[in-house]
Order: C-alpha cells, then sequence, then structure tokens
C-alpha cells in the first residue's frame, strides 16, 4: 500500500539499528471520575513501563516503487512483558492512502505489520481496562525505514530499529486495580506511603491455560533495545569518557597555539 510521507531520521544511528535509548519520558495520567464507589489507594502511584518504536525490513529484489519495506509497528513492555493486563486495546492511525487505515489490535501484544515505501507519523491510541483509568492515552510515533546515513548501504538482514521509552503512572489507583496487577512483572511500584498495607492479590492465571501476550519470543525481540537502568548508566559513562577525552584533546591544541603565539612574538620582538 502506498504511504506518501517521505520525511525521515529520528535517534542516533547504530548500524542498520537505530534508537533512542534514554528513559525521557513519564506520563502521567488524570485520576479517573468514580462512576463507581470504587475505593482509591491515595498517595500511591502505579509505573508500567512501555516502550513504542518500530522494525523496517528492506525488501532488496523484491522491492518495488510502491513496496520497498515491510515493517512492524508495536507498543511492548519495556522488558518484553505482557502489557494486556493493563492495556484492553490499541487503534494505530496510519496514513490515510492505506486500506482501512484505522487498525484495532484487541489483545496484546499490540503490533501492526504493513509494506509501503514512504514514513510518516503513526497516531497510537491505548485504551485501559475499567478499573485502571477511563481516559485513553495517545502517543505518536514517526515510523522511520531508511537508515540514519543516507550514504549508507541497506540491509535485508538488518532491520532500521527505532524505539522510545515511557512510563506511564497511574496515581490513586483501584484497589481491584492494584490488587490484580500487583504480582505483574510489567508493573512496578516507585512510591508507597511508610505503612500502607497493600490489599490480597489475585492469583494470576494458570499460564498454560492463558495465551501469551509478551513479546519475549517474537521474531523482532532479537532487534529490540535494551532499556535496563545498568546499559543506561554504561551508555552515561562512555559519553562522559567521550567528553573528557574530548576536552583534553582541545586543552592540547589551545597549548601548542598559545606556544606558537610565544614563539611568533618573541621573533617580532627581535
Amino acid at each position: 500500500m502506498i504511504n506518501s510521507s517521505s520525511s525521515k531520521k529520528q535517534g542516533p544511528d547504530q548500524s542498520e539499528i537505530t534508537g533512542a535509548a534514554f528513559k525521557s519520558q513519564r506520563t502521567k495520567m488524570g485520576k479517573i471520575e468514580d462512576g463507581e464507589k470504587k475505593k482509591r489507594l491515595k498517595d500511591v502511584e502505579i509505573s508500567v513501563p512501555i516502550v513504542y518504536g518500530n522494525a523496517a525490513f528492506w525488501l532488496g529484489k523484491k522491492a518495488s516503487e510502491y513496496q520497498s519495506h515491510k515493517w512492524t509497528v508495536y507498543v511492548r513492555g519495556a522488558t518484553n512483558e505482557d502489557l494486556g493486563v493493563v492495556i484492553k486495546r490499541a487503534v494505530f492511525q496510519l496514513h490515510s492512502s492505506f486500506n482501512n487505515p484505522t487498525r484495532v489490535v484487541e489483545s496484546a501484544p499490540f503490533e501492526l505489520s504493513e509494506s509501503g515505501w514512504g514514513e510518516f507519523e503513526i497516531a497510537i491510541t491505548l485504551y485501559f481496562h475499567s478499573d485502571v483509568c477511563e481516559k485513553p492515552l495517545n502517543i505518536y510515533h514517526h515510523l522511520k525505514l531508511y537508515p540514519e546515513d543516507e550514504s549508507g548501504s541497506m540491509s535485508t538482514k538488518k532491520p532500521v530499529v527505532v524505539e522510545f521509552y515511557d512510563e506511564i503512572v497511574f496515581p490513586d489507583p483501584s484497589e481491584n486495580f492494584l490488587a490484580r496487577v500487583q504480582n505483574h512483572p510489567a508493573v512496578t511500584f516507585p512510591r508507597l506511603p511508610a505503612g500502607f498495607t497493600l490489599p490480597p492479590p489475585v492469583p494470576i492465571e494458570d499460564e498454560s491455560k492463558r495465551k501469551r501476550g509478551d513479546t519475549k519470543d517474537s521474531p523482532l525481540s532479537q532487534w529490540f533495545m535494551n532499556f535496563s537502568e545498568a546499559d543506561e548508566l554504561l551508555q552515561l559513562a562512555a559519553a562522559r569518557q567521550q567528553v573528557q577525552a574530548h576536552i583534553a584533546k582541545l586543552r592540547r591544541q589551545i597549548s601548542v597555539i598559545d606556544g606558537q603565539n610565544q614563539q611568533f612574538k618573541s621573533t617580532s620582538d627581535q
């Protein structure tokens, strides 16, 4: 299907794999209105780390004028856990040139695959379960098909990948929501008041009887970026070393220039 936008480039280049690897966003949801008299847990926050982005494979010899890439856009757990415990469905709004541009994914994993030739912005609307939040969340992702370096060669084996990290924060959650997700690995509790007692957990459904909604075994998982704290610290340390090396280089250059100026001045005074 034709998709007409040709704008490109988002995120640093990483060979054919591209992405943004810093936790720069934290989306706080509004407090939901009590349509029913649900018990709210004051001064409690539930956080759900997510990653959204796309992976695009060049079709190589199979590419045509209007079908140059096969791509997948997705919203996944930051550690590839099942987000279906919080998100009920996801709606992907594609470019109007696609047939049926509004695509609804009713269950995890929340991903959509298509093919085309151009880059464009995809609006993604996340709808939550009734005990989570009544308001949907809108996020926007610019589909990326081409490597950051235009002079670089494209590969049919390594995709172009761009991903962004976000943390969806739910303040004052319902007791039902917290009891249902407190043992789920996709959910974290960054702030609990002193002396707070968690409600009894809801038993987790038998894994063998449940359809898997995680992305741990996804064909794309080998290309997913790692957003762990340790990796982020390593990246920051590497960046600091590069800055320090650059500063040392500039100081040496300044020292050489100062020496040349002194020598020139001495020669001129003679």
